[in-house]
C-alpha cells in the first residue's frame, strides 16, 4: 500500500493536543484518513473520479473504519487508548446515516486517534498503525 500522510507544519504539543475535544480531534482525522487513502487510490488505480470517490467511500465509512480499530487496538499504547475511548464516548450532534450506533462510536475513537497523532506530527505512527491493517 502506498501510503501518503501530510507532514503538518507546526505541530501541537501532546499536552495541548491532549486536552482537545475528541470529537474535534476525530474531525480532523477523518480529513486526514481519507486524504490517505484518497492518495493511496490515485496512485494505484487508473480510475476516473466517480469510481476512485466510491471507493474511497467505503475504506472511510463508519463501518470500515470500526473494523480497522478492531484490527488496531492492541498495539494502541495507553495514550492513543485514553484519546480513543474519549471519541467513543464524546456526545456528537449526528450519526452516520448508513452504520449503527457502535460502529459510528468505534469510527469516531478512531479518527480522534488519528487527529492527535496528526496534530502532533507522527505521521510515522499514523502509517505504522494503518499498514497493520493491510496486512490483516
Amino acid at each position: 500500500m502506498v501510503l501518503t500522510i501530510p507532514e503538518i507544519t507546526a505541530p501541537v504539543s501532546l499536552k495541548d493536543a491532549y486536552n482537545m475535544n475528541a470529537v474535534v480531534l476525530a474531525f480532523i482525522g477523518d480529513a486526514v484518513h481519507t486524504l490517505a487513502v484518497r492518495t493511496e487510490l490515485v496512485l494505484t488505480h487508473t480510475s476516473k473520479t466517480d469510481k476512485l470517490h466510491v471507493m474511497t467511500s467505503e475504506r472511510v465509512k463508519a463501518s470500515a473504519q470500526a473494523e480497522l480499530l478492531d484490527i488496531i487496538k492492541d498495539d494502541l499504547n495507553e495514550t492513543e487508548t485514553e484519546i480513543y475511548m474519549r471519541g467513543r464516548n464524546a456526545h456528537t450532534a449526528t450519526v452516520a446515516k448508513n452504520a449503527t450506533i457502535a460502529d459510528y462510536k468505534k469510527a469516531t475513537g478512531f479518527e480522534a486517534v488519528i487527529g492527535y497523532l496528526y496534530l502532533t506530527g507522527q505521521t510515522e505512527r499514523i502509517k505504522e498503525l494503518l499498514n497493520k491493517t493491510v496486512e490483516q
